[in-house]
């Protein structure tokens, strides 16, 4: 009988680590910092490190190796600022800080000691400052998103040497100042960018290169922007325009259309020609407003929306200067 209890016995006396141990020293020396920063450290509860760290609320690992390689805190009511500490998160490819309205101060520089940070979101927080020159340091980034916070300044020119980066969302800011080269260093062939700068206080033209970028999405709405807009159409990968409420100045007779258009907002500008029947071609549109400019003509007809028409009311043209047909009064 000994002798059928003795694997047993040794067994039993082997010492097993623990689950927290599977996790990398510095991950965890790290995360706990960035934990005990906060005033109120205790609104991350699940981050004990008795614990498996990758088990830890909003923390991914590789399956692999358990090194952290996401962080992704959301609605959580965490009061300080971004602390230093993140920069040691060394193999970070993915950072989300998403509603955390007591989330304040400056983007600190240590975020741009990540180098394989892929997808940075810091949104609808109260961090202030300027857009970090500091993020031109992320070549892998490839989607940044900063929208929704209290960022003031211009957006730093150094943003434009980003090689990587598709997708950048600077959205309802206090952003001053004109719009750089963005994606001027963004290869062609490696996708269909992403802009998004609504709501911010931006002015002056757009820049010339824009005419040579496949944007998917557009939307500059709700600045001081002015001049031609012109360059943003007849891309054959954009799916959403969106540039109202500017200045813009241009004239829209001469603009092209493709079947890829499904939301053009070009409304409160000082958009001036007609609208050209080419319009009828983006078959695929959903929503339309050309609103408020100074538009004149015949509106188009013959459209053949996947959709319906039912969405092309008055309310998509009215306010323009002398258009007519219908939806709105007979042309005389």
């Amino acid at each position: 009988m000994m002798l059928l209890l003795l694997p047993l016995l040794c067994i039993l006396f082997i010492p097993f680590s623990s689950s927290a141990q599977l996790c990398h020293p510095d991950d965890v020396s790290a995360l706990l910092a960035f934990k005990n920063s906060f005033s109120n450290p205790n609104s991350l509860p699940s981050w004990d490190p008795q614990f498996h760290c990758c088990n830890w609320y909003g923390v991914q690992c590789n399956e692999a190796t358990n090194v952290v390689i996401g962080l992704d805190i959301a609605s959580v009511d965490l009061k300080g600022t971004i602390p230093p500490s993140i920069s040691k998160l060394k193999n970070l490819s993915s950072l989300s800080l998403y509603k955390i309205p007591n989330l304040v101060g400056k983007i600190p520089p240590q975020i741009g000691q990540l180098p394989l940070l892929v997808y940075l979101l810091i949104s609808s927080t109260n961090i202030s400052g300027p857009v970090p020159h500091f993020l031109a340091h992320l070549n892998n980034l490839a989607i940044l998103d900063l929208s929704s916070n209290r960022l003031s300044g211009s957006i730093p020119p150094s943003l434009t040497t980003l090689p990587s980066t598709f997708y950048i969302d600077l959205s309802r800011n206090h952003l001053t100042g004109p719009i750089p080269d963005l994606f001027s260093h963004y290869p062609k062939d490696a996708g269909f960018p992403v802009l998004k700068l609504s709501h911010n206080m931006l002015s002056g033209k757009l820049p010339p290169s824009f005419a040579n970028v496949n944007f998917n999405q557009v939307d500059v709405s709700s600045n001081s922007l002015s001049g031609d807009a012109s360059a943003f159409f007849g891309k054959r990968a954009t799916s959403t325009l969106v540039i109202s409420r500017n200045k813009f100045e241009f004239d829209f007779s001469k603009v092209r259309f493709t079947e890829e258009l499904t939301v053009l907002d070009i409304s409160h500008n000082k958009i001036y020609g007609s609208i050209p029947p080419q319009i009828t071609k983006a078959v695929r549109l959903q929503s339309l407003n050309v609103s408020y400019n100074r538009l004149c003509g015949k509106i188009p007809t013959g459209w053949k929306l996947r959709e319906g028409s039912e969405s092309l009311d008055k309310t998509s043209f009215i306010h323009n200067k002398c258009l007519c047909g219908i939806p709105l009064d007979p042309c005389k």
